[in-house]
């Protein structure tokens, strides 16, 4: 398995040892989120193509660039190695050289963040903590609380009142100790933040630990093996809190300095035009985010004060990405149109990647001969009342061919 030999901060760039900080630079407070950093040429000995092809297909093939000391640690939940599905005919009718969708819904609870929860987990126990905790808007919650119950720790999950039901019902199938905040996500990270402070529990928050991230990393590494080698142009993401298009950066930026890929992609972040805080200190040049309020049917992504800003922000300029927003009516007119033409049926969130791409395809802000890949960041079966609004109802018959008939008839239909 892997070992960190250092900490790096992403506002100042100081360097701290490993073990000397556990979480944010003590310079910057909590905007000062730290990257993981490996001895590159030593993991590149034995993290090669070659000694892949014969590992477990999970997220700890790559366990060089890891930061978990004892396999010992690692939750029996089987995360990664998700499918990447290519789609010619939806390439055509947008104009791109080829489009592919990475399908993390498949993970054990249903999305990304599971790469995430596994890392922390192990992290948790390798540290000698028996409580996790974390704020989220669901899918980082659900996450937690399925692999604290397999590894055996104690929860504590703090989510907006507003949260889907079926998430909801996920934390409490698996036992979490579940807090419901009346108010938005950021009122969740506070009340979560100084829960922790207190009690002394394992942070999940991915935008304060930085270990976390290192787990959200492996899908742009999936990514780029299940291509050969030879990544993408052009990613696409939905952006929340910045983690997961962190964790894309920071995946093939280590792949790059392991020599296993010979450039980065571009990455695009795509945001919600009612939370959007992100884009717009891209686009005007900010150094720094503005907090506001947040208003989406994305609830993955509905973060007016996303904490892992700086990271987020960085992905995107360094890979030369974009960002572009999405209307509410757009991301649910992604979901069904991307389930038919794809046979993946995302979340409002990972929707809001397809609607991403679909609105610079049409804008006609793509090459077309550009290799496009889109990242479905959670499984559609989270929220149901938000995809039944994208789509029509069923038919109603009785149990008789006649009245069948009657309603085929006034459906409009052919047979």
């Amino acid at each position: 398995m892997g070992h960190p030999v250092g900490l790096k901060c992403v506002l100042c760039g100081e360097e701290y040892k490993p073990g000397s900080v556990e979480y944010t630079c003590p310079a910057c407070g909590l905007d000062g989120t730290l990257d993981v950093l490996y001895d590159y040429k030593e993991a590149a000995r034995t993290l090669t193509a070659d000694a892949l092809a014969g590992r477990e297909r999970s997220l700890w093939r790559y366990g060089e660039l890891l930061p978990i000391a004892d396999d010992a640690n690692i939750p029996r939940l089987s995360v990664g190695w998700t499918p990447l599905y290519d789609c010619p005919e939806v390439a055509r009718e947008y104009d791109v050289g080829r489009l592919m969708i990475k399908d993390d819904g498949r993970n054990p609870t249903g999305s990304l963040k599971d790469r995430a929860s596994a890392v922390g987990v192990a992290r948790a126990l390798e540290t000698g903590q028996r409580t996790v905790a974390c704020a989220s808007t669901g899918n980082a919650a659900s996450s937690l609380s399925g692999f604290a119950a397999v590894a055996g720790l104690r929860s504590f999950i703090f989510v907006p009142e507003k949260a889907p039901v079926a998430k909801i019902t996920q934390l409490l199938v698996y036992g979490a100790n579940v807090v419901l905040v009346r108010g938005d996500y950021a009122d969740a990270f506070n009340l979560a933040t100084a829960a922790i402070d207190r009690y002394g529990w394992y942070n999940r928050n991915c935008a304060i630990n930085p270990y976390l991230v290192e787990g959200k990393k492996t899908c742009a590494m999936e990514m780029a093996e299940q291509c050969g080698w030879d990544v993408p142009d052009t990613v696409f993401i939905a952006v929340g809190d910045g983690c997961c298009i962190s964790g894309l950066y920071k995946g093939f930026y280590d792949l790059k300095l392991a020599g296993l890929i010979e450039r980065i992609p571009r990455i695009v972040g795509v945001q919600a035009e009612g939370a959007r805080p992100i884009h717009d200190a891209f686009k005007s040049g900010a150094d720094r985010v503005a907090f506001g309020p947040a208003d989406t049917v994305a609830d993955s992504i509905s973060v007016g004060a996303p904490r892992n800003w700086a990271k987020a922000l960085r992905a995107v300029r360094e890979s030369v990405g974009d960002m572009t927003v999405v209307s509410d009516s757009e991301i649910l007119s992604a979901i069904p149109e991307m389930a038919r033409r794809t046979g993946v049926f995302g979340e409002p969130a990972g929707a809001a990647a397809f609607a991403g791409f679909r609105r610079m395809a049409r804008e006609g802000r793509m090459g077309r001969d550009e290799k496009v890949a889109v990242v479905v960041t959670g499984n559609g079966l989270k929220d149901i009342d938000s995809a039944k609004k994208a789509v029509g109802t069923p038919m109603v018959s009785a149990p008789d061919l006649e009245d069948f008939n009657r309603q085929l008839e006034r459906s409009g239909l052919q047979c």
